[in-house]
């Protein structure tokens, strides 16, 4: 008589992604402060931002900033989120 296995049962097999350890991601600091100074300097000389532009930034400034020290974050997104009060006054 054959012996019968549970199809769902966990018996010993390795997953077939390589693990239960997910890839990390950590980017360069450096590179993330100089695009958002980048941004800022960009905001700040500009009188008006295409709307696709402004998005844009809207979307990506603070997620980026997140990546940064706390207290840096902060003070970026404030300047940033002036800047863009400012354009939209204008």
């Amino acid at each position: 008589m054959s012996q019968t296995t549970d199809l769902f049962g966990d018996e010993g097999q390795s997953d077939l992604f390589g693990g239960d350890e997910s890839p990390t991601y950590s980017p360069d600091i450096d590179r993330v402060r100089a695009r958002l100074q980048k941004i800022l300097a960009e905001t700040r000389a500009s009188d008006t931002l295409s709307r696709a532009k402004s998005s844009l930034y809207q979307t990506i400034f603070p997620q980026m900033a997140q990546w940064l020290p706390e207290d840096e974050a902060a003070q970026l997104r404030f300047e940033f989120e002036a800047e863009m009060e400012r354009l939209k006054a204008a």
